[in-house]
């Protein structure tokens, strides 16, 4: 990679556009960029590293890209800018970036922002052009990176050499260097191979762990289910132990045999204890027969003597059965006399009920007297009626001076809140005017700029009018013109045509002669050698065909003049409405018109609601003032109506006196009369009934004598005591028939044959057969749980004596995998016995790298050191580290190895320039061979004296060997009589410049 041309425009401390030869200043081979502190040396870096990657290294890249790029000393209107021309891999490319720019807007006020652009071009030297590549960031970006075959982290490492960093690393202990290398070699994919296999170790472990602990799992539950039945305990080991499975399915075969040993003599148990329940079972159901049949027996026995104990309630159960039937024939008398005595009871009650409520005076009046007192009380109820419609009115009266006093308060409250209203109206009434007279003042403006944005659309719309109607007169110029020469052609065609014809009308005329009759011509009827047609001869058809044709092409060259006439004469007209104003400008101005337009009408468009709030506010001012005299008027009102009810409030107040009487009211004095007669008139109603049931009663008691008489009963009380209701009729009958069924049923048992025969055999002795039957049974159920128990634990244990067997066959893979990634792991951890330097796999490939960069590194610092000090790596392990990543010094002068930290400032400075150099040629070489032609050296000279100063710049210079340049950022005054030449950087109130000088000058 070789640059030539970098171009800075308002980038860091450079305000204005800076050019810097690289070309010119690499002819020496050597240059040095000078400059006082912040003047801006670095930046001139940063721009190379921004327009390669599209960002500055490291912590000046800052928080905001764009803001932190831009010169503090740019004009608003410059935009930030970096283009760099270099080559790279055989190819010319020219590289432009400019990162976001928050610019002034073109119209009207503040800012907008514009996104990041970057450009890249190559060189067609065949062609002597630049052609365009790419405006894409990420094409850009991935294209570089491909012709460079470095990151940003490299290339600023490499190509912008920072010598603090390789000091820092000459002097770094193994973990700080590693970090370093492993940013510019990328080893993060042995890393990731590290931790891949330490994931896949992990993995295998933990497969391993659990199909062990599975396995070991099944192994206690085998011990569960065997119980106490083998005598081994359980395989004890533990997860990932390797004698584990041998255990479990030893283990497993004893407990297997062991159960199906078990299970064979708890069947044999079980059919014997079946057997013997069988008959015991027999033998109880013979037992208990005979008991019930001894038992039947002695039961029936019992049942007939009860039968000769009740033998007397038996008799009188049917003699009064016989009585009852007797006095059926009484029961209807009894019912009617019932009937009238519960009838007169309710009457006479009813009559003790109503004389009880009734005044003093009257508990000896008949019906007749009580019924007059009734009539009395009714006339002097109806009397009281003027009394009543009275007492309405003075209830209205009370309301409407109720209604009275609302009013007068509802009043008051209007009077003091129209008052308060009023008091405001002043300024409220201002405030509306000023919003009427603003939006009257908007409306005025949105009516002016009205018509300038008609002239403006008009002129606008011609614009781009005049711009169409010109490519249209370009066009119908083009048409027009080929429609003269196709009509041109077409006449000159139709004259050719017409004179070939011309030419040959002998021959025409020839052919329309007939023998006999007159030549047309010559009058002649003697045609003695006519004329005859050639091959060339044109007839009458073809030339009205050309003439037609030359008349149609006239046409279409008239409508094609006329319409570029037309058109021109649109045009025209479009660009004396236009102008020569663009009609991008136009329409601009129109949108900005239109903009204020609409804003001047969304405030016009207030108006009517302004207007509407003033009047509407006028109208409340108005009704308000009519309230408030109206309020006023109804007060005086109200005082004269006032006077009015209270007179006639107190005159019917009198007259009410009178009337209540000693009551409170005249309704409660009405009430007491109408209760009065209510309660006579009920008494009254009464009496009558009650008379009447008392005659009821007595002709049913007669009638009641005469029917028990006939019946045989000597008294009415005698056949009602005989008589029984239908609960009892059922009960007694239902006695003498459960009497004769019990009596048929105890003849039957005591004749059975079988059961006089069971009752001469011995007393049978049923609790000893059951006891026999239920010892038998409870041996048969414990043989059979013994038996399930066995099967169930024969079961159990070969299914997970099966999946043993199973985990013990996935198992053995698992552990043979384990076993070999374990052994890689730990290799490429540094932490198995195969790695006696116990040296990660990262590790390892650095320290090649290392030991490429000490040996490219020892080439140059031998010259700078006048072959006093060689690098070498080391593989020594430091303390209780690992090994790998050692570098140290040799010094020949003693000829001793010793640790870098021990160089001086000077041997450190070119020591650690001597790596930096060499480890530039190791990643060019990683890179895939990418040729670094340009490098720049960034400060670190002035810890050296004049002779070793010199041999540091003979092996800078030695570079030029391989066709590079170098660039050497420096404050050391020294450098600049050293260095012929040199870009300096000079800083200034309005930005810095740059100033070059070649090696020539």
């Amino acid at each position: 990679m070789r640059l030539h041309r970098l171009r800075i425009t308002a980038f860091g401390p450079f305000g204005a556009s800076q050019d810097i030869d690289f070309d010119d200043l690499s002819a020496a081979g050597l240059f040095l960029l000078h400059g006082p502190t912040g003047a801006g040396k670095t930046s001139v870096l940063d721009a190379v590293c921004y327009a390669l990657y599209g960002s500055v290294p490291g912590a000046r890249q800052g928080s905001g890209q764009g803001a932190s790029l831009r010169s503090d000393h740019a004009a608003p209107a410059t935009r930030t800018e970096v283009t760099l021309d270099l080559t790279v891999a055989g190819r010319r490319l020219e590289l432009t970036r400019q990162p976001p720019w928050e610019r002034p807007k073109k119209r009207g006020t503040g800012t907008t922002l514009d996104k990041a652009q970057s450009w890249l071009r190559e060189y067609d030297a065949a062609a002597g052009t630049w052609k365009d590549l790419s405006r894409s960031h990420q094409e850009i970006g991935e294209e570089i990176s491909q012709l460079l075959g470095m990151s940003k982290e490299q290339f600023c490492q490499v190509v912008l050499l920072p010598q603090g960093d390789f000091a820092r690393f000459l002097r770094a202990d193994a973990e700080a260097r590693g970090k370093l290398l492993g940013r510019l070699f990328d080893t993060r994919r042995f890393a990731a191979a590290e931790q891949r296999l330490a994931e896949q170790r992990r993995a295998a472990e933990s497969e391993v762990r659990a199909a062990d602990a599975e396995l070991l799992a099944d192994a206690h539950r085998m011990q569960q289910a065997a119980g106490d039945i083998v005598e081994l305990p359980a395989p004890d080991a533990e997860p990932g132990d390797p004698g584990l499975a041998d255990a479990v399915l030893t283990w497993s075969a004893v407990a297997r045999s062991t159960a199906r040993e078990r299970l064979t003599v708890a069947h044999l148990a079980l059919t014997a204890a079946d057997a013997d329940r069988t008959r015991t079972q027999a033998d109880l159901a013979a037992v208990q027969e005979t008991h019930r049949l001894q038992r039947r027996f002695a039961e029936a026995r019992e049942r007939a003597a009860r039968l000769d104990e009740r033998a007397d309630e038996h008799r009188r159960n049917q003699e009064r059965m016989e009585r009852a039937r007797k006095a059926e024939a009484v029961a209807p008398a009894l019912a009617l006399r019932e009937a009238a005595e519960s009838e007169h009871r309710r009457a006479a009650s009813e009559e003790a009920r109503t004389r009880a409520v009734l005044p003093d005076g009257f508990d000896g009046a008949g019906a007749a007297g009580l019924a007059a007192a009734a009539r009395k009380a009714t006339e002097e109820l109806g009397g009281l009626e003027s009394a009543r419609r009275a007492e309405q009115r003075l209830t209205e009266l009370a309301e409407q001076r109720r209604e009275l006093d609302r009013e007068e308060r509802a009043d008051d409250e209007l009077l003091q809140d129209a008052a308060s209203w009023l008091d405001g109206w002043d300024r409220g009434r201002a405030a509306l005017q000023e919003a009427v007279e603003s939006a009257q003042d908007a409306a005025t403006r949105a009516e002016h700029l009205a018509g300038q944005l008609d002239g403006a659309q008009q002129r606008s719309e011609a614009a781009r009018r005049r711009d169409r109607l010109a490519g249209e007169v370009a066009e119908a110029g083009a048409l027009a013109l080929r429609a003269r020469e196709e009509a041109a052609a077409a006449h000159e065609h139709w004259l050719a045509l017409k004179e070939r014809r011309l030419n040959g009308i002998a021959a025409e005329l020839a052919a329309q002669l007939v023998p006999g009759e007159r030549c047309a011509v010559c009058g002649s009827t003697d045609h003695p050698e006519p004329m005859r047609k050639t091959a060339e001869h044109v007839g009458r058809d073809a030339e009205e065909s050309a003439l037609a044709a030359h008349r149609r092409a006239e046409d279409a060259r008239t409508a094609q003049e006329s319409r570029l006439a037309a058109l021109r004469e649109s045009l025209a007209a479009a660009t004396a409405a236009a102008g020569e104003t663009p009609a991008q400008e136009l329409a601009e101005a129109a949108e900005e018109l239109r903009a204020r337009h609409a804003e001047a009408r969304g405030l016009a468009s207030g108006l009517h609601a302004a207007r509407e709030a003033l009047l509407q506010a006028e109208r409340e001012h108005d009704r308000r003032l009519a309230a408030q005299q109206e309020a006023t008027r109804r007060a005086v009102a109200r005082a004269t109506l006032r006077e009015t009810v209270d007179r006639e409030q107190g005159v019917l107040e009198r007259e009410l006196a009178q009337a209540r009487g000693a009551e409170t009211s005249v309704g409660a004095r009405a009430a007491q009369l109408e209760r009065r007669a209510a309660r006579l008139t009920a008494a009254a109603d009464a009496a009558r009934t009650a008379d009447d049931t008392a005659q009821r009663l007595k002709d049913a008691d007669a009638r009641l004598a005469d029917a028990a008489f006939r019946a045989g009963f000597d008294t009415p009380e005698a056949a009602g005591a005989a008589l029984l209701d239908d609960a009892e009729h059922r009960d007694l009958q239902h006695r003498l028939d459960a009497r004769q069924s019990e009596e048929a049923a105890v003849r039957s048992v005591l004749a059975e044959d079988d059961t006089a025969a069971a009752a001469a055999r011995p007393h049978a002795d049923v609790p000893a057969a059951l006891h026999a039957a239920e010892t038998a049974d409870r041996r048969v159920r414990e043989a059979a749980s013994a038996r399930d128990d066995a099967a169930r634990r024969c079961t159990e244990i070969d299914r997970l004596s099966e999946r043993c067997s199973v985990a013990v066959r996935r198992l053995a893979p698992l552990r043979a995998t384990y076993d070999r990634v374990a052994r890689m792991a730990g290799l490429a951890a540094g932490t198995s016995a195969d790695n006696e330097r116990k040296m990660r796999l990262e590790s390892y490939v650095l320290a090649a790298r290392l030991e490429q960069v000490a040996a490219a590194a020892t080439a140059r610092l031998a010259r700078m050191s006048s072959g006093r000090y060689t690098l070498v790596h080391s593989d020594d392990r430091t303390g209780r580290g690992r090994s790998g990543l050692g570098l140290h010094v040799v010094d020949a002068w003693t000829g001793r190895e010793r640790d870098t930290a021990t160089l001086s400032g000077g041997e450190t400075f070119f020591a650690s320039l001597a790596l930096a150099l060499g480890l530039a040629d190791v990643v060019t070489d990683e890179a895939g061979g990418v040729r670094l032609d340009t490098l720049f050296i960034d400060e670190g000279f002035g810890s050296l004296d004049d002779q070793t100063l010199d041999e540091v710049l003979d092996v800078l210079d030695s570079l030029r060997e391989r066709d590079r340049s170098v660039g050497i950022v420096s404050h050391v005054a020294d450098l600049r009589r050293r260095v012929h030449a040199q870009l300096e950087v000079v800083k200034g109130r309005s930005g810095s410049v740059v100033r070059q000088r070649g090696a020539s000058d």
